[in-house]
């Protein structure tokens, strides 16, 4: 079932620029890029984003699941990527935050959506933040 509102949200995001599936609960949806590190695939997940200066903060929670997403195992593989924010596409390069980073985002990213607090309470996992940063 994920799967497949990923695929429609994704469709209708790219439709529209991001006009339509572009906010979930309020908070703004980019669609990120990576590419399957067993399978070679190209893939897009669209996920909850928060800016930060020239950075976009990413959260790696699986909605609380002791299992890492898929999209940040193929990020530490490859983390050259590109993201899609509305209409305008960036290439990034994606790092997790060190310590002191997520200290200071995780309140931001809580205060966007409650749920990220709520994930982390389901999980042994410390949830990454990943910061997707301007491709040089």
């Amino acid at each position: 079932m994920q799967t497949v509102f990923t695929r429609v949200n994704t469709l209708v995001y790219c439709m529209s620029g991001g006009r339509i599936g572009g906010t979930y609960a309020g908070s703004p949806i980019l669609l990120l890029d990576h590419v399957g590190r067993k399978s070679g695939q190209s893939r897009t997940t669209p996920l909850c984003y928060l800016e930060d200066g020239e950075d976009l903060v990413i959260v790696g929670s699986r909605s609380g699941s002791d299992a890492t997403p898929a999209w940040w195992l193929n990020l530490q593989a490859a983390p050259r990527t590109r993201v899609q924010v509305g209409k305008q596409q960036r290439d990034v390069v994606a790092c997790q935050a060190s310590p002191e980073e997520k200290a200071r985002l995780w309140p931001k990213l809580v205060a966007m959506s409650p749920d990220f607090a709520v994930y982390q309470e389901r999980t042994t996992r410390d949830i990454p933040v990943i910061l997707l940063s301007p491709a040089v």
